[in-house]
């Protein structure tokens, strides 16, 4: 069976607009739902969560390939692009490649796609790497590119890519495409429909030796965000690493077929969960000006120092909520004070309690 690209009518995908009408309103409700939240967080806030969700989203589609990066320096280096205090660590390329390229993204959502746009992305990921012979510049090797799995004779070839004669015809086609199926230009799609089909459609030349997937996705989230106006600040990588296994089953299945509905689908889907997380991720910063508004006062320098760490995690919280030994871990209290602060926590309602004696467990008394 011929790869996607191979059909004599690539790249004409085929879908029905109408079939993802219901997806197109919830998005644009779902957006204007965010926006109005974000009014109610002050601007240091508002700024602190943009580089929470720029850094999670980095770390994010890096974790998908793979990638471990440190949370701590992608979001040192973002502050500094962003003109914010910082603190002075070291950052490793990889770390400042990425962020790099999502404030980028962020600054420049809407001007059009271009090769050059797109080799500086790819430098930007490929920051002190000396394993690939093609950096910032379309892959140029005789091998073909292949999506493989499996030990090595026995291994299962999940895609192939057109050969690199071809990538930089097929990429200006690409990139015409994008720029005119824009809102307000000749070929305008659906916000959905054109960000799922970017994605697909980049992924299928798979134009780079190495971080396709990771440009594929900024890719998705630049013509989302010039579809509202705005940069999106969605989680959208965050959604995709949740169901890891699905997506990358959801590009195998539509990499023979020009028939991309089932993609679309799945797409639509990843993007209504990533602008739940973000909702979610903005009615946390408004509990936690809440919590400090009704107890700021009342904490001792300890319990404060607890708190904000509990805080730092995020929506989620200390997996299994929090313990004794975590308290005095982080406050460096002995085990009867933190006994005592835990105790006027639950009182004072800061905290609530479950379990008994060791197995007692503390959560923030917020709304989820």
């Amino acid at each position: 069976m011929a790869w996607i690209w191979q059909h004599r009518n690539w790249p004409q995908f085929i879908y029905h607009i109408e079939d993802f009408k219901e997806y197109e309103l919830k998005f644009f409700e779902n957006a204007g739902m965010l926006y109005g939240s974000l009014q109610h967080v002050d601007e240091n806030e508002q700024q602190a969560l943009k580089v929470d969700l720029m850094s999670d989203e980095a770390y994010k589609t890096s974790e998908i390939e793979g990638e471990l990066l440190n949370r701590d320096s992608i979001q040192s280096s973002i502050r500094r692009q962003l003109g914010l205090q910082v603190d002075h660590r070291r950052v490793e390329p990889a770390e400042q490649g990425i962020a790099e390229m999502m404030v980028d993204l962020y600054h420049n959502y809407d001007s059009p796609l271009d090769k050059k746009r797109l080799c500086l992305w790819h430098e930007m990921l490929t920051n002190g790497r000396r394993d690939l012979g093609d950096i910032g510049r379309y892959r140029t090797h005789d091998d073909p590119m292949q999506v493989v799995s499996g030990p090595i004779g026995r291994s299962v070839v999940h895609f192939e890519a057109p050969p690199s004669k071809m990538v930089p015809e097929q990429m200006e086609t690409y990139i015409v495409w994008f720029n005119n199926s824009n809102k307000g230009k000749t070929n305008h799609l659906p916000a959905l429909i054109r960000s799922a089909v970017a994605h697909l459609y980049f992924e299928c030349i798979h134009p780079f030796e190495d971080g396709n997937g990771r440009i594929g996705r900024a890719i998705s989230e630049k013509s989302l965000s010039q579809s509202l106006g705005k940069p999106t600040l969605i989680a959208l990588s965050h959604a995709i690493l949740d169901q890891k296994k699905s997506y990358y089953e959801a590009l195998e299945r539509n990499n023979r077929d020009l028939d991309i509905s089932d993609w679309i689908a799945y797409f639509c889907e990843m993007v209504m969960k990533a602008q739940l997380f973000t909702q979610q991720s903005i009615n946390f910063v408004i509990e936690k000006g809440k919590f400090y508004k009704r107890l700021g006062d009342q904490l001792n320098e300890r319990q404060a120092k607890v708190i904000e760490r509990i805080f730092k995690e995020g929506v989620k919280g200390f997996d299994g909520g929090l313990s004794s030994k975590n308290y005095q871990a982080i406050s460096g209290a002995p085990s009867a004070t933190a006994t005592r602060d835990l105790a006027r926590l639950v009182e004072i309602g800061a905290f609530i309690k479950t379990g008994e004696l060791k197995g007692s467990r503390y959560y923030l008394n917020i709304k989820s």
